[in-house]
């Protein structure tokens, strides 16, 4: 059974579009096997989000966040492990990357570890030339005519 969707039909017919469908053609052959560590993501504000992941057993200095163009990335490292002898592990302290797909002008505003949560703001800032503008309507002005040219045919008789 095929699981995945084909954009090509898209691709066709829309013009600068190419970025979004390439993103829905990577999400959905994305396995969703590894889901650790686990997170949310909400939306605070209209132009505000947050992202919290569960990273229990990390200090600060374990983990990175890095933002290149429109991927966010955390990393999780453990600087050394315990070599003593365990009857059970329960507590995951593997290494991990996760990787988010930020839209175009969101941007990391600030990140903090409070009791193994990892915290992370994010906020859309559209540029002022590209936010929506009121275009002033000017008052009734006498419009200049424009020469209309008829073009005369020469009639021939058969």
């Amino acid at each position: 059974m095929r699981t995945t969707f084909d954009f090509t039909p898209l691709f066709r017919s829309s013009v600068g579009f190419d970025r979004m469908l390439n993103a829905l053609e990577t999400a959905s052959r994305i396995d969703t096997v590894d889901n650790w560590p686990p997170y949310d993501i909400a939306k605070t504000g209209e132009n505000d989000y947050r992202i919290t992941m569960a990273v229990a057993g990390f200090g600060q200095d374990e983990l990175d966040i890095t933002q290149e163009r429109n991927m966010l990335m955390v990393n999780g490292q453990k600087a050394d492990e315990d070599k003593g002898e365990y009857l059970h592990r329960g507590i995951a302290g593997r290494a991990f990357q996760r990787r988010f797909e930020l839209a175009d002008h969101v941007k990391v505003v600030n990140a903090s570890l409070v009791n193994g949560l990892l915290t992370i703001d994010l906020k859309r800032e559209i540029p002022e030339e590209m936010k929506p503008r009121r275009i002033e309507i000017a008052a009734e002005q006498a419009t200049p005519k424009v020469a209309t040219k008829k073009i005369e045919a020469e009639k021939q008789a058969a």
